[in-house]
């Protein structure tokens, strides 16, 4: 049990002096779907289109207001579908064009939204463009992809620099037939695409106008900071000495090219009352973050910002480990809500996608009685935030990630597989490296969020009736949603709560001003939404296992005393012992003055 000093609420930035400019987008809340872990309608084991299109009533009675599906392309799947041949064709095991024209149909019909990945960094090999690339300097399309002739050092071809693959090894591939290496950011199967070549861009444009004359309402743009490249491609520094090809990333994750390119995708969604979000790996400037998201600036409506899921990581790469607590993660909410608002952007606001593992298993230490108390704290925690809010399939019934005892046989992920075996490799000599990079792997490994949806607790989680593509999560039996659905306790009843208090108090926890109260408390996060135009509301969440003792601010003990409770993951009300309140382990509340609407 902790006490602590007296809280003071310290306001951070100015803040919007009134309510800001209203969007369906910045209200959305928007389910993020992995085809093929989501329903198998067919019986092949993967999921697919009419799968999605199954289960439509169930996401609708959820509260969400999109629906965003992860690549369904056609796709030779080296990438799980980030790997795009035909942009304008549909992945024959996932369905057809009709059926995704039917999805869309159906969304509208129920007042929602459909939200479609967008992949234009790079392309399959299998693409025509790059195989049209691939087969001479003299082709037409010789200059769409990003191609450099080798280095020679002591008569030894390498690669023209020493940039790192995201995946391992070098971000360059050999290719015979031109005498040249192509730059593949990810695995060789994805080469990047040439932006300076305005080609390319125009038939990105071209795309993007395909689907959105097909009803789409918007994209997520997949590494889109990654589209502009320095020129020259000079070599990396050296941050991880003694290997051989070094991460890039200031030479990539914002070229000089980037604002103008995203102007020109955000003309694009205009024509059509569109929004996109990018994912933005790598750039956490302020001046960067402000140059795309500023509403004045007119390129991404909002992007996904990485400090929450990379605050584990440590320097040794993303399976290494790095300590955190409370404060680290109030520090993080703190910088990004308070400058949004005085730059007039937007948030994302996420905890799980398809390439993090599961919130519950990663953020907390829980015991397994404490699993859905936990659930619940995460939701209120990152559900109250301004911003808008996107859930990843599972996510609402607290899924977790993959049992420790699994072997690497059972991992998928192309990441997972290249980084264990560049691991084994390096630290075959070292024991107790080896098993730090094993416990941070399976803590992280993208494989945690694609294992099938837990539908029931029958066979294979009711996900398909033949075996699944990937092996469905030992825990299903207690943690599905037919066990959920009809339990005012669970998970899944929760976020229906905290979803329909998102629309009912939008005002407030959409729209308000964020305050944070920092008193350097390990456990207790606190902050208050509002702001003069709209009711005042307080969030507070005990982020541990263990009991804690907190003084609130004398202005949340006065709501404590005469508000309402909105939300909060325990059946009983909130009680004060004098001024100080009693904290159970993953305990949230949300609370909003009387009359509040």
């Amino acid at each position: 049990m902790t006490t602590t000093a007296p809280s003071q609420t310290q306001k951070q930035s100015p803040g919007r002096q009134g309510p800001p400019t209203r969007a369906w987008w910045k209200e959305a809340s928007i389910y993020q779907i992995y085809p093929a872990s989501f329903v198998d309608s067919n019986g092949d084991g993967l999921g697919d289109i009419r799968g999605v299109i199954s289960k439509l009533d169930y996401l609708h009675s959820l509260g969400v207001d999109a629906v965003w599906l992860c690549p369904i392309y056609e796709s030779p799947q080296k990438d799980m579908g980030y790997d795009i041949a035909n942009y304008r064709a549909i992945h024959a095991p996932y369905g057809t064009l009709e059926d995704v024209e039917e999805l869309t149909g159906a969304l509208h019909a129920r007042g929602m939204k459909m939200v479609m990945d967008l992949v234009v960094n790079h392309s399959s090999d299998q693409h025509a463009w790059f195989r049209e690339s691939r087969s001479s300097k003299g082709n037409p399309k010789h200059d769409w992809y990003i191609w450099r002739a080798p280095r020679f050092v002591d008569g030894k071809r390498l690669p023209p620099n020493n940039w790192a693959s995201c995946f391992g090894g070098s971000a360059w591939a050999y290719e015979e037939a031109r005498g040249e290496y192509y730059l593949a950011l990810f695995c060789p199967e994805q080469p990047d695409l040439n932006w300076e070549n305005p080609d390319v861009v125009r038939e990105v444009h071209d795309i993007m106008t395909f689907w959105l004359e097909k009803g789409v309402d918007g994209f997520r743009m997949d590494v889109i900071n990654m589209i502009s490249k320095t020129p020259g491609f000079p070599d990396a520094a050296v941050s991880l000495p003694g290997r051989e090809w070094q991460p890039a990333f200031e030479h990539h994750s914002y070229g000089p090219r980037l604002n103008e390119f995203l102007k020109g995708l955000r003309e694009v969604l205009d024509r059509y009352d569109a929004f996109a979000v990018g994912e933005m790996p790598c750039v956490n400037q302020d001046s960067q973050v402000a140059a795309v998201v500023a509403a004045e600036r007119k390129e991404l409506n909002m992007i996904f910002q990485f400090d929450i899921v990379d605050m584990d990581i440590g320097d040794d790469g993303k399976f290494s480990p790095r300590k955190w607590d409370a404060n680290t993660l109030k520090n993080i909410v703190n910088r990004w809500q308070t400058f949004m608002y005085d730059v007039d952007g937007w948030n994302a606001l996420f905890l799980e996608n398809h390439d993090q593992a599961r919130s519950v298993s990663r953020f907390t230490k829980h015991r397994p009685e404490h699993r859905t108390l936990a659930a619940k704290m995460l939701a209120t925690f990152i559900g109250t935030q301004a911003g808008t809010l996107y859930i990843y399939q599972g996510q609402e019934l607290g899924m977790t990630s993959l049992p420790e005892t699994w072997s690497m046989d059972q991992f998928k992920d192309i990441e997972s597989l290249n980084l264990h075996a560049e691991a084994v490799e390096r630290f075959k000599d070292n024991k107790e490296a080896m098993e730090i990079f094993m416990r941070d792997l399976r803590k992280k490994a993208r494989d945690n969020a694609r294992s099938p949806m837990q539908w029931n607790g029958e066979k294979n989680a009711g996900f398909s009736v033949a075996k699944p593509w990937m092996r469905v999560n030992d825990n299903y039996p207690e943690i599905n949603a037919q066990q959920q659905h009809g339990e005012g306790g669970s998970v899944l009843s929760y976020w229906r709560k905290l979803l329909q208090a998102r629309k009912d108090y939008r005002d407030s926890l959409v729209y308000g001003n964020f305050e944070l109260v920092q008193d350097g408390h390990e456990a207790v996060i606190c902050f208050k939404r509002g702001g003069g135009y709209c009711a005042d509301a307080w969030v507070v969440v005990n982020f541990t296992d263990s009991e804690q003792s907190w003084r609130p601010p004398a202005e949340l003990r006065a709501m404590i005393a005469s508000g309402k409770q909105v939300l909060g993951n325990y059946d009983d009300d909130v009680v004060l012992e004098g001024d100080v309140l009693q904290l159970r382990p993953f305990e949230s509340r949300v609370l909003i003055a009387q009359g509040a609407v």
